[in-house]
């Protein structure tokens, strides 16, 4: 052999082992179970600096090198390599909410005729698809629920943070009706009792829509309430009482002067003049002239009722007048609400006061709270954000806004702070609820962020749709 082609065949061999030895880890890693060994392909021989068929060629290998394979071989399969040993499988991201049509899911709420309260939710999906939904029906203070229907779990509160609620896990049909029954004790029996409903996202983080109801009572006629008699009445009954004390004071003094008049006896008067054939003068009066002059009779008094009469009088009169003025007051400032704001100044309109579940209107906007939930705080002076469940209703006829620095939550230390619109955002899923205006006619179900300071929840809200508005105040229990 000559000299040239062994040093060649010797080079070819060298260049093999390092080819084979540096595929050894990789398809050791790569091959996924040892398969059977071809049958041996005759090739013709390899030029030099080529890697024989089969082989990979080795690291720093030179693109000619590895395009010198022959013809006729083809490249090993590869595979993806397997997951550590130990380390969990990538499982794809889950969406938090389904996306579903506005309005797909609608929530209607009525309360039953019953002596304890009662309520009958009907959540409709108007959808082609079954749709997982959360519903929650809130329990106001003073409730706990007694009958819970369709496998609803009922949570006691446990403080003002966080009130008692009873909750479903659904998944509703397509175009169908769930219907779901609650029934509640109360210690207050009697009271009106309102409990709203809310059908949520799975997750339990978007609100669908909300619906309340307020339970009255059983379906009792109502008593008929007349006015009372004329008679009956305080500023009547005051006048007859001072005009008979004044009558009978009259008649006191009328009778007292009449009797002084009959014990006083008439004055003595001169004896009666007759004429010289001895009758009296014509008509029995005497004969007048300077020979016979008729003295004066002296003038009677005249009677003056006594003081105490004038006195008793003057204060049965003044006590009448200050009785009657002071009920007049009195019924006055009965009628005046202390709660509201007055009207004057840049105030449109007058704040209207009620509780969570209680459709309050104001210039614009009808606003509802259905929920107002706080987080636990870590300390007393940390702050936490609070999430009220707010639905509102355009009732004008022309396109609204409203502003997240206009919606406040009021502590109980007097401080308030305004609706957090960044976390706000975040809470309806990066949507800009304040950007967005209020189409005329249209409702909303939203939920709004109040960040507090300290352990307290929110005494109230106070949510408007402008600045000139008087807005609503809702009393958070």
């Amino acid at each position: 052999m000559p000299a040239s082609r062994r040093h060649h065949r010797a080079l070819a061999v060298l260049v093999n082992c390092l080819g084979v030895l540096a595929a050894v880890p990789v398809a050791h890693q790569s091959a996924p179970a040892p398969v059977a060994a071809a049958a041996p392909i005759p090739t013709p021989a390899a030029p030099a600096g080529a890697a024989p068929a089969g082989t990979e060629p080795a690291p720093g290998a030179t693109e000619g090198a590895t395009e010198a394979a022959p013809t006729g071989t083809e490249a090993a399969p590869t595979f993806p390599a397997p997951a550590a040993p130990g380390s969990a499988p990538a499982v794809p991201p889950r969406p938090l909410v389904r996306a579903i049509a506005p309005g797909a899911v609608t929530v209607a709420v009525s309360p039953a005729g019953t002596p304890a309260p009662a309520y009958r939710i009907e959540v409709r999906n108007t959808s082609g698809t079954a749709v997982p939904a959360t519903v929650r029906q809130e329990l106001p203070n003073g409730t706990h629920a007694t009958t819970v229907t369709n496998g609803g779990q009922a949570t006691r509160s446990a403080g003002p943070a966080t009130p008692g609620e009873i909750t479903w896990q659904l998944t509703l049909p397509a175009g169908s009706t769930t219907t779901l029954n609650t029934a509640l004790s109360t210690t207050a029996p009697g009271r009106p009792v309102t409990a709203p409903v809310c059908a949520l996202s799975e997750d339990a983080g978007q609100p669908y829509d909300c619906a309340t109801a307020t339970w009255a009572g059983a379906a009792v006629p109502a008593a008929t309430v007349t006015a009372a008699p004329v008679w009956r009445r305080t500023p009547v009954l005051l006048a007859a009482a001072t005009a008979a004390l004044v009558i009978t004071a009259g008649a006191l003094w009328w009778w007292q002067l009449g009797r002084r008049r009959r014990a006083t006896p008439p004055p003595p008067g001169p004896a009666p003049t007759r004429l010289a054939s001895g009758l009296p003068p014509p008509g029995g009066g005497a004969l007048r002239g300077s020979l016979y002059p008729q003295p004066a009779a002296p003038a009677g008094r005249r009677g003056r009722p006594p003081v105490w009469l004038v006195v008793g009088v003057a204060a049965v009169v003044l006590a009448g007048v200050v009785g009657a003025a002071a009920w007049t007051a009195t019924q006055r400032v009965a009628g005046i609400d202390t709660q509201k704001q007055p009207t004057s100044g840049g105030w449109v309109g007058r704040t209207v006061n009620g509780e969570v579940g209680v459709p309050l209107r104001e210039a614009a906007f009808e606003f509802t709270v259905y929920r107002v939930a706080c987080a636990p705080a870590a300390t007393a002076v940390s702050d936490r954000a609070c999430e009220a469940t707010v639905g509102l209703r355009n009732l004008t006829p022309e396109v609204q806004t409203w502003h997240g620095q206009l919606q406040r939550a009021y502590l109980p230390d007097g401080n308030w702070v305004s609706a957090d619109e960044s976390a706000t955002r975040a809470a309806n899923r990066g949507r800009d609820v304040f950007a967005e205006p209020v189409a005329a006619g249209s409702r909303r179900v939203l939920p709004v962020v109040f960040t507090v300071n300290g352990t307290d929840p929110p005494k109230h809200l106070e949510l408007r749709s402008g600045v000139f508005s008087a807005g609503v105040r809702v009393d958070v229990p």
